[in-house]
C-alpha cells in the first residue's frame, strides 16, 4: 500500500501542532537593588551584627546567584511617617528594582491613628511603583491586649494597601515566632538571634515570587 506523505502545510499536522501544549515562557530574577525599609525588626536590634533576616536574606540570594544588591535603610524606633519621609530620596539614590517596606509596628506601639499609618503604607507603596520598584509590604499584627477591633483594624490595614497599591504583602512577618516567648529577647518585643531564619523563612516565598520576572 503506498503510503501519502504529508506536507508541512498539511491541515493534519497543523492540528497536531496546535494540540501541544505551549511551552511556559521563562523566568529571570529581577536585577539591580532591593531595598529594605524597616525598623528595629530589620535594622538587627540587639543581634550580632550580620544574623538578622535582612542579613541571612542577602546570602540566600547570593547563593541562590541572584543579581540583588541588598541595600537595608532600616531604622530602630522608625514609625511609617519616617519612612515616608525617608523614601524619596532613598528611591533617587539606589533606583532599586524591589522595596521592602516593613513599618507600622511602633505606629500602634506609640498609639498613633491607624489612618494615618495607612495613609502613609500607601504613600510609600506607590512612590516604589512609580519609581519603577516592585514593592513588598510586611504585614504586622497587635498582640491580644491591643483588643480584639484595634488588632483587627490594624492588621486589615495592611491588606487593603497591599491591594489597592498592586504590591505583594507578607501578612504577618513574625508568623512563625509569635507564640514562641523563647525565641524573643529579654524585652519581648524583639525576635532572638535564633528567630530571624524562621522570620526570613515566613518572608521569602513572597518575596521569591516578587523577585521573579518575565
Amino acid at each position: 500500500m503506498a503510503v501519502m506523505a504529508i506536507g508541512l502545510s498539511s491541515p493534519l499536522l497543523a492540528q497536531t501542532q496546535s494540540a501541544r501544549p505551549a511551552t511556559a515562557a521563562r523566568t529571570a530574577p529581577l536585577q539591580g537593588t532591593l531595598l529594605v525599609l524597616g525598623d528595629s525588626l530589620s535594622a538587627e536590634y540587639g543581634l550580632t551584627r550580620g544574623t538578622g533576616w535582612v542579613a541571612l536574606m542577602t546570602q540566600r540570594l547570593q547563593a541562590k546567584q541572584i543579581k540583588l544588591e541588598v541595600v537595608n535603610a532600616s531604622i530602630s524606633g522608625e514609625t511609617t511617617a519616617g519612612g515616608r519621609t525617608r523614601l524619596p530620596k532613598l528611591l533617587e539614590r539606589h533606583r532599586p528594582a524591589l522595596v521592602v517596606i516593613e513599618l507600622g509596628g511602633n505606629d500602634a506601639l506609640r498609639g498613633l491613628p491607624l489612618t494615618a499609618t495607612e495613609t502613609n503604607l500607601r504613600e510609600m507603596a506607590a512612590a516604589a511603583r512609580q519609581a519603577g520598584a516592585r514593592a513588598v509590604i510586611l504585614g504586622m499584627k497587635m498582640p491580644p491586649n491591643y483588643g480584639r477591633a484595634y488588632a483587627q483594624a490594624f492588621s486589615d490595614l495592611y491588606v487593603r494597601v497591599a491591594s489597592t497599591e498592586q504590591a505583594s504583602l507578607v501578612p504577618f512577618m513574625l508568623e512563625a515566632i509569635a507564640d514562641r516567648i523563647d525565641l524573643f529577647q529579654s524585652d519581648r518585643i524583639h525576635p532572638s538571634e535564633q528567630a530571624q531564619p524562621l522570620i526570613l523563612d515566613t518572608v521569602w516565598p513572597v518575596l521569591a515570587k516578587a523577585i521573579q520576572t518575565r
